[in-house]
């Protein structure tokens, strides 16, 4: 399932394509996904319209404890990452509570810290724009191989 979410940030939210649900699954089936995989990713997706832009005056910040199945299943990678782009105010404590909950609601036994940077870019390009995630998509692929940094 990860995987088509991946494809479809490469090919479809980098770009702000939103086809509807029933085509991206005609597609991903051309594609050879199978269809199982296919109609939990367009779930998982749809689960990104419930995340929205913080209210005006709404406090963004605050501590977060993480409970003990959260330290057991989240790589503490991940947690760090959460916690830095946090801090420096790029990720709203409501983006990060939705980014920990869709990690969770991944079938692994141990979100690895590359999920969690790409549930983060999926929420920071939802809430922003793709463009504005752009800074973000060169930190999350940075270990791949024969990627190529954004020239700003």
């Amino acid at each position: 399932m990860f995987d088509i979410l991946l494809y479809l940030y490469d090919n479809y939210l980098v770009t702000d394509i939103h086809p509807d649900a029933e085509v991206l699954s005609r597609k991903l089936a051309a594609v050879g996904f199978e269809t199982e995989d296919i109609d939990r990713a367009l779930d998982w997706l749809a689960a990104l319209e419930d995340l929205v832009p913080a209210e005006e005056g709404e406090s963004t910040t605050g501590t977060r404890c993480y409970t003990t199945e959260e330290m057991q299943r989240l790589d503490p990678e991940g947690i760090g990452f959460l916690i830095h782009l946090e801090n420096a105010g790029l990720l709203p404590g409501r983006a990060r509570e939705w980014v920990i909950e869709q990690a969770l609601a991944l079938e692994d036994p141990e979100i690895a810290a590359e999920k969690i940077k790409w549930i983060t870019l999926l929420a920071i390009s939802r809430l922003n724009g793709p463009g504005d995630a752009l800074w973000l998509e060169d930190l999350v692929r940075a270990e791949e191989d024969g990627w190529q940094p954004t020239l700003h």
